[in-house]
C-alpha cells in the first residue's frame, strides 16, 4: 500500500454571496465569549435623529428656520451594529498579522512617502 500523497498546491476560488454587502466600520465592540472565541461587533456611528422638528410659518406663508424640540441639548450618537463576527484563536492571529501588514504598508515603505492614496490593494 502506497503512502498518502498530498497535493503540491491548493487553489482557493472566491465566490461572493448575492446578499453580501459592504459596510463602513467606525469601530468594533466585543470580547472573548465563554467558548474562547473572539466576538467582534462592527458598527458605524451617526447622530441620533430627533423625533420631531418644527418650523414657524410666517403670515405670508413662508417657512422660518427648522427648530429642534426643547430639551434637545444633549448630543446622542447611535452606534448601529451591522456585522457580528466570531474568530477562533488561529483565525484571530491570522487576521491580526494581515491587518498589521496592511497598516505598515499604509504608514511607510522603505522610508518613502506613505503609500496610502485613498486606494489600496485588497489581496491577502
Amino acid at each position: 500500500m502506497s503512502p498518502l500523497r498530498h497535493p503540491n498546491k491548493i487553489r482557493y476560488r472566491y465566490s461572493i454571496d448575492k446578499d453580501a454587502r459592504l459596510y463602513a466600520a467606525h469601530g468594533v465592540w466585543g470580547g472573548i465569549n465563554p467558548q474562547g472565541e473572539i466576538e467582534l461587533n462592527f458598527y458605524h456611528e451617526s447622530d441620533a435623529l430627533p423625533q420631531t422638528t418644527e418650523c414657524v410659518v410666517a403670515p405670508d406663508g413662508t417657512l422660518g428656520p427648522e427648530n429642534l424640540p426643547d430639551g434637545f441639548e444633549q448630543r446622542d450618537i447611535i452606534r448601529h451594529i451591522h456585522s457580528r463576527v466570531l474568530l477562533n484563536y488561529e483565525t484571530a492571529r491570522a487576521v491580526l498579522e494581515w491587518l498589521e501588514e496592511r497598516v505598515a504598508t499604509l504608514e511607510m515603505e522603505d522610508g518613502e512617502e506613505p503609500l496610502f492614496s485613498g486606494h489600496s490593494g485588497r489581496e491577502q
